[in-house]
Parts: structure tokens; C-alpha cells; sequence
């Protein structure tokens, strides 16, 4: 298939996408960065970690497009005292016939919601992230495999907030996407205030079918990239492991550079990125549009990056400005 069919075959499939934004801007105000993000990770059938403070939306976008998709959607708030039973489920014993019966937990839904994921202990944290990645759970030594789509959206509040676990780095790289959520600007929020104050409870109907996304996801997949711009991912990759081969002197401040799994996930975001903008194929932009996203929870800096006040954000910036694009 040449780039002109890819492309006509993105116009038709972007109508789902179209569909879906449609149905959540009736709630969420503004967020664009987010409900992009959002439906990339759906397109890319990834996981996602929004990061940001309490009150900015998170909970309700997520709620949101889960509802304009058929599917089921489920919420767990982490605590500290929540056990990995409470999200898997559990076998009860039936006394009245001496059995035992499998109980399941919530995380047999299509889209969940990990609110606060880094409240909970590292026992209930690595229960939810095996599920993720392997896409099955066990109970009671019998083996499940969840639905299709099966997507996990995580909270975390800054970590610098009291009572947090913070991730452990195997564990936060299963995520596809790290996403920072910001404050709205003054015209969003008035325009929320003003939402809130008439009480315009907005119906949110399901829009889009689980059929729709796969014949979406299929066409997404089929974008074209050329090969000068799988070599820039890769580079850019490289060059968090390895920044004097690149002629960067930003090696002090990195302790871990990103996996292979991002050059992985960089290329999958950067096709979908392509496909919301309605291409059949895909640009250094796209690549550029999505690296912050991808790089960012998979750069682990170092003591002096910390003590300078350095982020990842600024190191991701100082890649994107001076490695060649294709």
C-alpha cells in the first residue's frame, strides 16, 4: 500500500478519534496535551502515568473516555494498606459444598484506573504492573487472560508529596507514557467555573465500539516510516546512554539512560501521532512531538543533575535541539 492509500485509509479510520474527543470535550475543559496522550495510548494499546497535583482532572478525563468507548471501566484508589488480593481477587471457600471459588478483583475491566498508584506498598504496586505487562493474572493457581483493550491509566501525585512509594525503575518503564498534567490557563478555568456554577451535567454516550479501535489501531500500525527516521530514535535513544558519542557534555547528569523499550515505544507513539494528525506517514516532528512523553520516566539522573536542579525534561530538550534530524 503506497502513502496516498495509508493516508486515505487515516482519514477514515480518524473519524473514531474525532468521535471520542467530541463526547469528552463535553466534560473536560482545555487538556488537549492530555486527551491526545490519551487516545495515542488507546491507538498504541499502552500503559500511561499521569503525573501531576490533586485537582487538575485527571480522574475525570480518564472516567470520560472511558465512557465514550463501550467498555468497562474500573477505579482503584491505592492506599497504603491496600493488599494485591484487593485488585487481583481471591479464592473464597464455599462451605456449604466444601469448594472454593474464584472471586475477581477489578482489575477485570478494559480501562483502569490506578488513582495515586504510588500510595500503595511495592507488593500491591508489582501485583498491578505484572498484570499489565503480562496480561493474564493467577489466582489460586489458576491463570486469566484479561479483555481486549486492557489499558491501565496510573495517578501519581508529585513525589515529593508525604505518604508516597515512589516507583521503582523497572517498574515505571512498563509504562508507555509519562504524562505531565499542568494547570489550565485563565480562560479554561473560568470557563470550568462557569460549568460548574450552571450545573450543565453534560451526557456522555458511548460512541465508539472496541471493533472501531482495533480497525483504527490496524491502520495506525500500517504508517509509514523511513528507515533515516527509525535511525533518529535510535539515536536519540543512544544518545541517554551514551551522550559523548554524540559530542554532548550532559553525561555527569545522567545515571541510567532510556532502554531499548523506548526506541520501541518512540516509534509506535510517533506512528499514532502521525495518525491524529491525519498522515499516512510519519515526520521528525511526530518523533519530537512524542520523545518528552517517552524519555522522560526512563532517565534516571544523576546526584549532580539533582543537585543542579537539572530534570529530565531539560535533559530530553538538550537532545532534541542537538542531534541531527533526518
Amino acid at each position: 500500500m503506497d502513502i496516498q492509500q495509508i493516508t486515505q485509509q487515516v482519514e477514515i479510520e480518524s473519524v473514531i478519534v474525532r468521535q471520542i474527543l467530541a463526547e469528552v470535550e463535553k466534560i473536560i475543559v482545555g487538556q488537549r496535551g492530555l486527551l491526545d496522550r490519551m487516545l495515542i495510548g488507546l491507538l498504541c494499546d499502552g500503559h500511561l502515568l499521569l503525573e501531576g497535583l490533586p485537582g487538575l482532572a485527571k480522574t475525570t478525563a480518564v472516567k470520560t473516555l472511558a465512557t465514550a468507548i463501550k467498555t468497562s471501566f474500573q477505579r482503584i484508589q491505592f492506599t497504603p494498606d491496600l493488599l494485591p488480593a484487593d485488585i487481583l481477587g481471591t479464592q473464597i471457600y464455599r462451605p456449604d459444598n466444601g469448594s472454593f471459588e474464584i472471586k475477581k478483583g477489578p482489575i477485570f475491566n478494559n480501562i483502569i484506573l490506578a488513582d495515586e498508584i504510588n500510595r500503595a506498598p511495592a507488593k500491591v504496586q508489582s501485583a498491578l504492573l505484572e498484570a499489565m505487562q503480562e496480561r493474564q493474572v493467577t489466582i489460586g493457581g489458576q491463570t486469566f487472560i484479561l479483555e481486549n483493550p486492557f489499558l491501565v491509566l496510573a495517578t501519581q501525585n508529585p513525589i515529593e508529596q508525604e505518604g508516597t512509594y515512589p516507583l521503582p525503575e523497572a517498574q515505571i518503564d512498563r509504562f508507555m507514557l509519562k504524562i505531565k498534567v499542568d494547570y489550565p490557563s485563565s480562560e479554561e478555568e473560568k470557563e470550568i467555573m462557569n460549568r460548574v456554577y450552571a450545573e450543565a451535567a453534560e451526557n456522555i454516550s458511548g460512541v465508539v465500539e472496541v471493533s472501531d479501535i482495533d480497525s483504527a489501531r490496524a491502520v495506525m500500525r500500517s504508517i509509514h516510516m523511513e528507515e533515516k527516521i527509525t535511525d533518529y530514535i535510535v539515536q536519540l535513544s543512544g544518545a541517554t546512554r551514551n551522550p559523548g558519542n554524540f559530542g554532548l557534555d550532559i553525561g555527569s547528569m545522567i545515571s541510567y539512560g532510556a532502554s531499548p523499550r523506548a526506541s520501541i515505544w518512540l516509534g509506535i507513539a510517533a506512528r499514532a501521532h502521525a495518525f491524529l494528525s491525519g498522515r499516512g506517514y510519519v515526520t521528525p516532528q511526530d518523533v519530537k512531538s512524542m520523545a518528552p512523553d517517552v524519555l522522560r520516566h526512563r532517565i534516571i539522573l544523576s546526584y549532580e543533575a539533582e543537585a543542579e536542579g537539572k530534570t529530565t525534561d531539560d535533559l530530553i530538550e538538550v537532545l532534541l535541539e542537538r542531534i541531527e534530524v533526518p
